[in-house]
């Protein structure tokens, strides 16, 4: 088993796909999930979307395992290293086990079950940069109404809550001068931005709510007072009400400040996702962590105030639990995988389609 799976995994993390890239790669799965008998389509977005009869079993409700097919950067010319278990990229690049160890130990599963319900599959594009493929999945195409998303990267913990996000896009707009013949003239944006992000509350707020400001750009050249100036904002809670409040209070923190420096403020506000969780008791939390176990993996419940794809998912009606694929240090150049560990997630994945199979 785990030579195949080893082999495929390799292979995949050397075809590129980084995220918006992701089009040569979806169509390698789109081949690969037809050989194992299943129908492929790919929606207007490009996601793509497979469906498995059930085998052994008479269930009719479908499950839905989920994955997504796009890497961090840099994951342009990753070349794998298999060396005493672990699996490491060779160069100054991402390994991409997050997330094409999931989709391989999925494969895995899939091929070597000997009992499973309906299974659709969704691989997603574009998750790393704003979950872009699954908010426009086209999920008329899915019937599925619960499922698990094969993206955690511990396998120990099952996660059953995400957060509501609110992007905060902020434009500032002074008046130009010249910095050195008549800086009196001017109203310097940056210095308005400045003043406002420093007055944020930003950072760790309380164990359920998060801050940030992550980019700034102004200004064009040196000797100059910049008349424009943008920032990116965002906050995050699993308590929606604070994410609402704590975004309301970053506006009007902007706004006091900028205008009060004598600028001129535009600011945009986008709820991209509303906070959610799965009862501990749920079938679908139940199921998995009676998988694990049978991994020998005791594993516990948790919220995360990232993000995966299971967030939109469960906005939108599917219960998705997220199970864990043994991937560590993702998004570096550090990021690396045990063969032992994805054999462990191939257990626990047969597990829930032999559990799921006998309809439990």
């Amino acid at each position: 088993m785990s030579e195949r799976m080893v082999q495929q995994f390799m292979e995949m993390v050397r075809i590129d796909s980084e995220s918006g890239n992701e089009e040569r790669f979806i169509g390698y799965l789109k081949g690969e999930l037809e050989k194992i008998g299943a129908t492929t389509v790919l929606d207007d977005y490009g996601n793509l979307i497979a469906k498995l009869p059930a085998l052994n079993s008479t269930v009719e409700e479908p499950i839905l395992l989920s994955c997504h097919a796009d890497t961090v950067q840099p994951g342009v010319g990753i070349e794998p290293v298999l060396e005493d278990g672990i699996i490491r990229s060779a160069g100054d690049t991402i390994l991409g086990a997050d997330d094409k160890a999931g989709i391989a130990e999925m494969l895995e599963a899939l091929r070597t079950a000997e009992l499973r319900p309906p299974v659709e599959i969704a691989i997603s594009r574009e998750e790393e940069t704003g979950l872009h493929g699954v908010k426009n999945m086209d999920l008329s195409l899915v019937s599925a109404k619960r499922g698990f998303l094969l993206d955690n990267d511990t396998l120990d913990t099952v996660v059953i809550g995400g957060p509501s996000y609110f992007a905060i896009d902020v434009t500032v707009t002074g008046r130009s001068a010249h910095a050195g013949m008549e800086p009196e003239k001017g109203i310097n944006a940056i210095q308005a931005a400045a003043r406002a992000i420093a007055t944020l509350p930003l950072g760790r707020i309380d164990h359920q709510t998060t801050a940030n400001v992550g980019v700034i750009e102004g200004g064009i050249i040196r000797n100059g007072v910049p008349d424009r100036c943008t920032f990116l904002a965002e906050c995050r809670s699993l308590d929606h009400e604070k994410a609402q409040e704590l975004a309301d209070t970053m506006v009007d923190t902007i706004r006091h400040e900028v205008e009060g420096f004598g600028a001129r403020v535009e600011i945009t506000v986008n709820n991209l996702c509303r906070a959610v969780d799965i009862p501990e008791d749920s079938k679908t939390v139940r199921i998995a962590l009676e998988a694990l176990a049978a991994a020998g993996i005791q594993a516990t419940t948790t919220f995360i105030t990232g993000f995966t794809d299971a967030s939109i998912y469960n906005n939108r009606g599917i219960e998705m639990a997220v199970v864990g694929i043994g991937a560590r240090n993702e998004h570096s150049t550090d990021e690396h995988i045990a063969v032992a560990d994805m054999e462990r997630a191939v257990v626990m994945l047969r597990e829930i389609l032999r559990m799921t199979g006998e309809g439990r």
